[in-house]
């Protein structure tokens, strides 16, 4: 089968590995699309220099075989299943995961290609093995919406740990792919407004396209959209936290969701976080009650027109190098691979 390796940076080779076979617990799955993120553009653009690397990670696609000892099991996928999959490796052993934090799983990550290529997902081929536990059905939903399942589960479980609740007032820091994921479920989890702040004029109008109540660029975010009980962060940038901290309202939460330059520093008031019961925490990656959730809002189509909405552009496996280009070097929501 094919797999694809970045070399370098801009340089994206397709490279052949033996084709997968199940093991008693796994199921193969027949890649059918897999979506380009922020690692990846970074590996493209030489920002993380990993070579060689076989990256992609936003997997879905069709099982083509079960393993003997879960094949017939309810709720397992069968044969034929359109599935997304949690290519994440969980030890299940360390303390992250004994206390049902295996988002923070401190087993190192990744793998490795026959030839001792690293791995990180290695979801750009023709087919990935994965436990059967770990691939999640999604009914009849196009495939270009089940390759969302990584995502919407990070997004779920951002959702899950901020502590949304129906009647919310919500806004959220960044009106790109992230940032839209977001609005789209806390609008399905009942918030009484959910705005954008962004300095792109083009996604702030297609965020209110999207549904949003209001959208604004920072300076003027408080004014139209008044205190919120719930800001999420998927963009991380100088004075982002304490621009938050402004549009929290008491009992309020923040949830980092994006990553920040690391050497970007706030400047927090404890006092003000204890008198004001104002709540900051991070949300990384996600967990199995993560994907169930996602996986089975794929499968309702409840939110189908918003996952239309952010396919940017779809390649065969065969031009994943003009993907890779398209993703690195332009603005789009999510580009897409098979």
């Amino acid at each position: 089968m094919r797999v694809a390796v970045v070399t370098g940076p801009g340089e994206v080779d397709l490279r052949e590995e033996p084709t997968p076979v199940a093991g008693l617990d796994e199921v193969v799955v027949e890649v059918g699309a897999t979506g380009l993120c922020t690692m990846e553009r970074r590996l493209f653009l030489g920002i993380k220099k990993i070579y060689p690397v076989a990256p992609g990670h936003e997997v879905a696609g069709r099982v083509v075989e079960v393993g003997d000892a879960v094949a017939g099991l309810p709720g397992v996928p069968q044969v034929g299943d359109t599935v997304t999959v949690d290519l994440l490796t969980r030890c299940g052993a360390c303390t992250a995961c004994r206390r049902g934090r295996s988002s923070l799983c401190k087993q190192p990550q990744g793998g490795e290609l026959s030839d001792g290529t690293l791995s990180f997902g290695a979801g750009l081929a023709d087919y990935v093995t994965v436990k059967a536990k770990q691939a999640y059905g999604t009914g009849s939903a196009r495939i270009e919406h089940a390759a969302m399942g990584e995502p919407l589960a990070c997004v779920a479980h951002s959702l899950r740990l901020g502590g949304l609740r129906a009647g919310d007032r919500v806004a959220v820091v960044g009106a790109g792919y992230m940032g839209r994921l977001h609005l789209a479920l806390a609008r399905q989890a009942g918030a009484a407004s959910c705005g954008l702040i962004d300095l792109s004029p083009e996604r702030l109008a297609e965020g209110l396209a999207a549904g949003a109540a209001w959208a604004a660029i920072p300076s003027e975010a408080l004014a139209a959209g008044g205190k919120q009980d719930l800001v999420f962060v998927t963009a991380g940038a100088q004075g982002v936290l304490e621009a938050a901290l402004e549009m929290c309202d008491d009992g309020g939460t923040i949830v980092l969701y994006g990553a920040f330059p690391k050497d970007v520093a706030a400047t927090v008031s404890p006092d003000y976080l204890h008198h004001h019961e104002v709540t900051l925490l991070g949300a990384y990656s996600q967990e199995p009650e993560d994907w169930t959730q996602a996986a089975a809002l794929i499968a309702s189509g409840r939110i189908a027109e918003d996952l239309d909405a952010l396919v940017t552009a779809r390649f065969p496996l065969e031009d994943v190098g003009k993907a890779f280009d398209l993703a690195a070097n332009s603005p789009v929501y999510r580009v897409l691979v098979g």
